[in-house]
C-alpha cells in the first residue's frame, strides 16, 4: 500500500484502485468536500506526476479521456484547488509523494494500461438523488429528471415560465462554466428542441445563470456530472450519423448528439416564436425584452 496523507487530503493506492479522500480542514474547497471520496480504477489512469516547488509541491492524477463524467462534465475547467484529481503536498512529504507517484507508474506499466481515450465511463459520478441550490434556483436531478426550481432572484421571464422538468431521455447533452467571481458562468440543459437556441443564460429556460456565491455556484457541477453519467458516452455519440438511432442503455434509450434536420429547427424556431409572443400578450415580456428575444431567434433562420 502506497498512501500519503496530507491536510488537503490523502491518496492511497492498493495496487489497482487510487482511493482519494478530501481533507476536512477548511482550506479545502467546498466542492471537494462535497464530492467525496473518488475511487479511481488502474484503467482509468493515464499518469502521474509530482510537481515539486519552493514551498509545497503537487501531486496530479491524469486520467484517460472520456473515463470520467465529472472531467467530460466539467471540460478542465474546475478551478485547480477544487480539482479532486491534485493534492498539495508539504516540502517535508515530497519523498514520500515520489514513491506513491512510481507506484503508480510501475503498475501502470506492469498492466500495460493504454492511455488512449476510453469507449465508457469508468467512474460512477456522484450518487442520485442530488441537488444544488445556486444563486439562479435550485436544480435537482433524481436520476430519470432534472427539475429546476427558480430563485425570487430570477430573471422574470423564467419565474413565469415556473419549475422546468427536463426528462434525461430528452437531453443531448449539458454545458457547464463556473462563476468564477469576476465573470458568470451557467449550467445549461440542452436538448433537441434547444440545441438551436442561443438565449444568454440569464433568460434562457434551460439553463441556471451563476452569478452569485460562486463556491456554492461550483456545486452545480455535481449535477452536471451526475446528468451526464446518464448520457451517451463521447465515443458512442461520435459513432453514430444524423440519421442514426441512439444507442440504448441500462437507463433506457438515451439521445445521440446530432444536429435536427434543417425543416426540424425551422419548427423549433417557429414554436419558439409563438412562445415569445404569447410571454409578450400576456404581459410577462416588455417590448424591449421581446424584441430583444425576437431577434435572437430570428438570426438563426
Amino acid at each position: 500500500m502506497a498512501e500519503i496523507i496530507q491536510r488537503d487530503g490523502a491518496w492511497a493506492f492498493d495496487g489497482s484502485t487510487v482511493r482519494i479522500t478530501p481533507g476536512l480542514h477548511r482550506s479545502v474547497p467546498l466542492f471537494r468536500q462535497t464530492y467525496g471520496e473518488v475511487a479511481v480504477p488502474l484503467e482509468a489512469v493515464s499518469g502521474i506526476v509530482f510537481e515539486p516547488e519552493r514551498k509545497r509541491g503537487r501531486l496530479r492524477l491524469r486520467l484517460r479521456e472520456g473515463a470520467d463524467p465529472l472531467l467530460q462534465a466539467t471540460g478542465g475547467r474546475l478551478p485547480d484547488p477544487a480539482d479532486p484529481y491534485r493534492l498539495t503536498v508539504d516540502t517535508d512529504r515530497a519523498g514520500i509523494a515520489e514513491y506513491v507517484a512510481e507506484e503508480i507508474r510501475r503498475a501502470l506499466l506492469l498492466d500495460r494500461i493504454p492511455k488512449d481515450p476510453t469507449k465508457a465511463y469508468l467512474l460512477p459520478g456522484p450518487p442520485v438523488p442530488v441537488s444544488v441550490r445556486s444563486s439562479d434556483g435550485t436544480v435537482s436531478f433524481d436520476g430519470t429528471q432534472v427539475r429546476i426550481d427558480w430563485a425570487d432572484t430570477s430573471d422574470r421571464v423564467k419565474r413565469a415560465t415556473g419549475p422546468r422538468i427536463i426528462h434525461v431521455g430528452d437531453l443531448v447533452q449539458v454545458e457547464w462554466l463556473p462563476n468564477s467571481g469576476y465573470a458568470d458562468g451557467f449550467l445549461r440543459f440542452v436538448t433537441r428542441e434547444t440545441v438551436f437556441a442561443e438565449l444568454p443564460p440569464e433568460k434562457d429556460p434551460y439553463a441556471l445563470d451563476l452569478w452569485g456565491n460562486a463556491r456554492r455556484d461550483l456545486l452545480t457541477a455535481l449535477v452536471a456530472t451526475a446528468v451526464t453519467a446518464r448520457l451517451p458516452h463521447p465515443s458512442a455519440r461520435a459513432a453514430l450519423g444524423p440519421g442514426d438511432p441512439p444507442h440504448d442503455s441500462p437507463h433506457g434509450p438515451r439521445p445521440a448528439r446530432t444536429v435536427p434536420p434543417q425543416a426540424d429547427q425551422h419548427d423549433v424556431l417557429l414554436r419558439r416564436l409563438r412562445e415569445l409572443g404569447q410571454l409578450h400578450r400576456d404581459g410577462v415580456l416588455t417590448d424591449e425584452e421581446f424584441a430583444t428575444t425576437k431577434a435572437v431567434v430570428l438570426r438563426q433562420f
